[in-house]
């Protein structure tokens, strides 16, 4: 690759195997990935919202979405990262805790233990807590979220778009907002979070 990658704030920079595993050979400029990322990003989106599921909450399920939303552009698309980052827990930890979310999730839904949008707001933080995948867990996470709600019949939510302070993936007021409210749930405030993905 003979660019450097930018990333916005709070994104995780990719190793050196990990940048090996771009798979379109024409890429040169940030601009160039950033188009055929956010296609691929479409494509995956379409597929996970093309019909209700009757049930998201699986492993295998998420790992699908994330290699549906990266699939075209990076090999380790779906396969969770071996090596540890600034952010998430110990790479050996991820199919743990991956496990141990779907039973929590599953548990407040069958009784009732937070509203609706909390839960989706709560597994949407736990996935980003964990941080399973080289890149793209956010994009990822905010999906996750968004396909719980409509699965079970709820609205998708808007995270930031009515603020109109640019969008998530772009250095701005917005991501700003949306990654305070990340680290302020990961000290259990998640106000601004519930605030944030109805805004």
């Amino acid at each position: 690759m003979s660019f450097q990658i930018e990333y916005p704030p709070g994104a995780t920079p990719l190793n050196v195997n990990e940048m090996a595993g771009l798979i379109p050979t024409y890429i040169s400029t940030q601009g160039e990935l950033n188009a055929v990322e956010q296609d691929n990003i479409s494509r995956g989106e379409s597929w996970a919202f093309l019909r209700k599921r009757k049930n998201v909450l699986t492993e295998k399920f998420l790992r699908e979405l994330h290699k549906k939303m990266f699939g075209l552009v990076w090999k380790w698309a779906g396969t969770y990262r071996n090596s540890n980052k600034s952010i998430g827990v110990e790479w050996f930890q991820i199919p743990a805790e991956i496990h141990k979310l779907l039973a929590d999730v599953q548990y407040w839904i069958t009784h009732e233990t937070y509203p609706m949008d909390e839960i989706a707001a709560r597994f949407h933080h736990r996935l980003v807590w964990i941080h399973p995948f080289p890149n793209g867990n956010g994009r990822w996470a905010r999906t996750m979220a968004d396909v719980l709600l409509y699965s079970l019949g709820h609205e998708r939510f808007s995270w930031g778009a009515g603020l109109k302070e640019g969008t998530l993936s772009e250095h701005g007021e917005a991501r700003r907002r949306y990654i305070r409210s990340l680290g302020l749930a990961d000290a259990r405030n998640y106000d601004e979070l519930l605030a944030f993905v109805r805004s």
